[in-house]
């Protein structure tokens, strides 16, 4: 008599659809990465641009300013890869539309550039610009949209994380949002003071590791329930 070994189903296995969840998660942690590696070595290696007192967003002009654009664009589609990811992996509406919402002003700061200012891209004043461009004012209303969306994620975030009996996290999401709502107050004044300008590359670098932070958290989740 032969018998036939039958091999049980491998428990903790991802579905398909877990898989690309987990997938569209992952764009949540490279964002911030690609983002800071990409403003941290134009800022060291452009000509002129004083990474002290200058926004990234400057770095859009000159010969070389196709490389920022593509930063925003390319971290912008990775804000919105992630916020897919987190409707997939989380019951709130609103949290996943603000990191979507986020991530569009990212690229719409992309497609608009900047305005040359502060002696930094060709016939910059050296100090703000004195004519406002369609498309310089095209990049500000994009990033402020952008920003106050991330802000309310953050908001968003924390309530549900209280919800959930995460009050580590959701303390986390709070501050964060409180921190980079005040250092894009301050940088909002279009002051090129250091005591201005470094503090919100800082929150910007605080956004994106709550982002990453946020998206380890829900990809493990998915993990969990595989």
């Amino acid at each position: 008599m032969t018998t036939t070994a039958v091999t049980p189903a491998a428990s903790g296995t991802c579905t398909p659809a877990q898989r690309v969840t987990k997938s569209l998660l992952g764009y949540g942690v490279l964002a911030g990465v690609v983002f800071e590696a990409s403003i941290l070595i134009q800022g060291l290696t452009r000509h002129g641009f004083r990474i002290a007192h200058d926004d990234a967003s400057l770095l859009s002009n000159g010969p070389l300013g196709w490389i920022q654009i593509a930063t925003f664009l390319l971290v912008g589609a990775m804000a919105i890869a992630a916020a897919a990811g987190m409707r997939r992996a989380m019951a709130s509406r609103w949290a996943p539309r603000l990191i979507a919402i986020y991530g569009a002003g990212l690229i719409g700061a992309g497609i608009c550039s900047a305005d040359p200012a502060n002696g930094f891209g060709p016939g910059a004043p050296l100090g703000k610009a004195v004519h406002i461009s369609w498309h310089g004012a095209g990049h500000l209303i994009a990033a402020s949209i952008g920003f106050t969306a991330l802000i309310a994620a953050c908001f968003v975030f924390a309530r549900y994380f209280r919800r959930q009996g995460r009050r580590g996290l959701a303390w986390y999401s709070l501050l964060t949002g409180i921190v980079f709502g005040a250092a894009f107050a301050g940088v909002a004044t279009g002051s090129a003071a250091s005591a201005i300008v470094l503090p919100f590359y800082a929150a910007v670098l605080a956004a994106f590791a709550w982002l990453a932070v946020v998206s380890v958290h829900l990809y493990r989740q998915v993990s969990a329930a595989a």
